[in-house]
């Protein structure tokens, strides 16, 4: 049975696209690997769901799947037009799916002369209204069609984001490598051409996508190519002035505490954060969130002696 992508999102047929990309993005979230690390139930609902919202978010895309079914790719590839085919629905011309399709135009065409008037121009007249009638001859051309792409998800630390990864992918007995290039994040997509599903009629190979999704780090919180890293600093470095070591991505640093720094201060040190993709050596910055942090305890002396510098600052 096919995949009804409105369903998926449990959306109606008429839904505009604002309506569609709040039901993504709450089936999203819920759904997400990375909320569901031990259920593998929830990895194959959110690659549904990513398949549903790429095909009915894109206009073209939504047609093509309103006319032709979860096989619209594969009519777009061939070069079909939606509009050649207005009040269909579920399949061309009465066939259940494009290999239906294509099987029926290859039996047709199969003897035949490429002279005007053979059955198979009936069969396109009939579907397309003259798509792919030879101007030359009158006869038909049958375009092979590409295969379907593929789309797979693939999950990287967020060292490998920074340094460049190496994956492999079996496709049949083929194992392929996979380059994934330095500074990748969620949902960028690695192409790999001609390792998608086969073409019909002789038409090349579809392309295999590998989606990344890159897993939260404990130390660093990224946003785009910069990094976020929380520091504690004790109140007097706080308040005299100082240095803080924090990591980066390559090597520990020091940055400097100006005296009067402030808890949730955030200091940027430039050029510390994530190399930008197809950017060779551009990287963006790390943002240091300031967390000052206060003794838990103090002894009667300590106690007197904090009073009396309080006191010394009147009213703050």
């Amino acid at each position: 049975m096919s995949k009804d992508f409105y369903q998926i999102l449990g959306v109606n047929r008429d839904a505009d696209s604002k309506e569609i990309k709040k039901a993504y993005r709450k089936l999203a979230k819920q759904y997400h690997p990375d909320a569901n690390p031990n259920n593998p139930g929830a990895e194959q609902r959110f690659k549904e769901i990513s398949q549903a919202y790429e095909a009915l978010n894109d206009p073209q895309k939504r047609k093509m799947y309103d006319r032709f079914g979860a096989d619209y790719e594969r009519y777009q590839a061939a070069g079909i037009n939606p509009d050649d085919f207005a009040g269909s629905a579920g399949g061309v011309g009465g066939f259940n799916n494009f290999n239906d399709f294509m099987r029926q135009a290859s039996q047709q065409r199969g003897g035949q002369s490429s002279g005007a008037g053979t059955p198979f121009d009936d069969i396109f007249e009939s579907i397309f209204g003259g798509f792919g009638r030879d101007a030359r001859t009158g006869g038909t051309q049958v375009r092979g069609a590409k295969g379907r792409d593929i789309t797979r998800d693939i999950t990287i630390s967020l060292r490998e984001a920074y340094d460049g990864a190496v994956r492999y992918v079996s496709r049949g007995d083929k194992r392929v490598k996979v380059n994934i290039p330095p500074g990748a994040d969620n949902g960028k997509k690695v192409r790999l051409e001609g390792h998608g599903e086969p073409g019909a009629l002789g038409g090349n190979a579809g392309d295999l996508f590998l989606r990344v999704s890159v897993e939260p780090d404990p130390r660093f919180r990224r946003e785009g190519d910069n990094l976020t890293v929380t520091a504690e600093v004790d109140m007097f470095t706080a308040m005299l002035g100082g240095e803080v070591v924090v990591p980066t991505m390559a090597r520990d640093v020091s940055v400097r505490i100006a005296p009067g720094t402030q808890s949730g201060q955030r200091l940027r040190v430039r050029g510390k954060g994530m190399p930008k993709l197809k950017q060779k050596g551009e990287f963006g910055d790390l943002y240091v969130l300031i967390h000052i942090t206060v003794p838990a305890s103090l002894t009667p002396e300590q106690r007197r002696l904090v009073n009396e510098l309080r006191l010394s600052f009147g009213d703050l």
